[in-house]
């Protein structure tokens, strides 16, 4: 068997190519039953994100091509084009691939943490589809340890490496009781929208939203739980937060120190963090001289972000050997399996002998034939039918000579240390 991981990401693929190729989770379970149903897929287990999709099968020889073909017809794809942006990875480097994307090496940010839970939902999907068996099974506990291992043991995930990220982690060095912060976000592109999703991680609830448009800011705001507002609201809205994230296109400063002053005097000295991420700045440099306000701009961030860049590459490397560790794991755990499956087999091969000739020997004494006679034809069928095999793999390893063949099977059949007597 072959454990084959294949599939796209964002380093391969266009994000049109992937949105085609991405499974919702309405279609998973159906999905993994179909590629399970496969004539050469044994077992299987579909990760499928906004950036990447991959498929992690235990297969027989033509399980690629078969796999390939069946996730083109699935998403009415040309198999040849998604060949072209397709990648795939067999046994130890599949292992190792899955390890690399659970701790956050294979994401477009660097140690992005939300990634390992994805890959956990995928694997409960999985065991619920019946997708799972031992090999499988093997693989995904032995990248949550080691992904368990590069989070304790590295700072991988420690700093952050996005400017998103970054503007809520110094907000939470600001405050004693982080979450309970009223935000007040700026904008509704993209930046103010991770903005708001790492807030809203982070436990922060009260989230108001302040755009030219208020359809757009309600966009943003309602599946968090937060409120919309218009940028003719903020003045109000100062008042109460406690975090203010600013990024928009506006030509001209959105916050003066006007607005700022005034909202202060109702504010009774309570801190303001202040993030202007915007090019050109949203909120005027001067607002940052009042007392009690904590301004930093989107070059302030850069530079944690650059110092934080390197501290995670650091812990990347550290990460890699980590890795390396688990992948030595899997393979001694494969080997084990293997062994046990022959074992399982040998015995199994041993017991039907043993059973037939048993039969037939009953059936002998039913018959009412001699009993030393039926013992001494038993004893002797058995043991020509219990070493036919193994003498013919023999002559034919002398012949061939097979020197290392025919030393384990001297250590294996030959090996006297054992007391028969028992």
């Amino acid at each position: 068997m072959t454990l084959l991981a294949l599939g796209i990401n964002h380093r391969t693929a266009t994000v049109e190519v992937r949105e085609q190729v991405a499974f919702s989770p309405a279609q998973l379970e159906a999905a993994l039953v179909e590629l399970r149903g496969l004539p050469d897929v044994h077992e299987a287990a579909v990760l499928s994100t906004c950036n990447r999709t991959e498929l992690y099968c235990v297969t027989g020889d033509v399980g690629e091509g078969e796999v390939l073909d069946w996730l083109s017809r699935f998403h009415g794809l040309e198999t040849v084009a998604l060949t072209r942006c397709a990648y795939h990875y067999v046994d130890d480097e599949a292992a190792r691939h899955l390890m690399r994307v659970a701790v956050g090496l294979d994401s477009m940010v660097l140690g992005e943490p939300q990634i390992l839970g994805q890959i956990k939902d995928a694997y409960q999907i999985a065991r619920q589809a019946r997708g799972m068996g031992g090999e499988l099974e093997s693989l995904f506990q032995q990248t949550f340890a080691v992904a368990k291992r590069v989070r304790t043991e590295t700072g991988i995930g420690r700093n952050p490496v996005s400017v998103a990220y970054a503007a809520v982690s110094l907000a939470s060095r600001i405050f004693d009781d982080f979450s309970r912060s009223p935000a007040l976000l700026i904008g509704a592109g993209e930046t103010i929208e991770l903005v708001a999703r790492h807030l809203h991680e982070a436990g922060v609830r009260q989230l108001t939203v302040a755009n030219r448009t208020r359809e757009r800011a309600e966009q943003l705001a309602a599946p968090l739980g937060g409120q919309a507002i218009t940028l003719d609201e903020i003045p109000e809205a100062l008042v109460e937060a406690g975090i203010v994230i600013s990024s928009t296109a506006a030509p001209l400063p959105i916050l003066g120190k006007g607005m700022m002053e005034r909202a202060l005097k109702k504010r009774r000295h309570r801190p303001v963090f202040m993030v202007d991420i915007a090019v050109p700045r949203d909120i005027e440099p001067e607002v940052g001289d009042l007392a009690d306000v904590f301004l930093y701009t989107v070059d302030d961030l850069e530079e944690v972000i650059e110092e934080n860049r390197r501290h995670r590459q650091v812990a990347a490397d550290q990460a890699e050997a980590l890795i390396e560790q688990g992948v030595d794991g899997w393979q001694h755990d494969r080997r084990l399996r293997s062994g046990g499956e022959l074992i399982r087999d040998v015995r199994a091969r041993g017991e039907a002998l043993r059973d037939e000739a048993r039969d037939q020997a009953l059936e002998r004494l039913a018959r009412g034939e001699n009993p030393e006679e039926v013992v001494a034809r038993l004893a002797h069928q058995l043991t020509n039918r219990l070493l036919h095999r193994p003498t013919v793999a023999l002559r034919e390893a002398a012949a061939g000579e097979q020197r290392e063949l025919l030393e384990a099977a001297a250590s294996l059949l030959l090996d006297d240390s054992s007391d028969t007597s028992r």
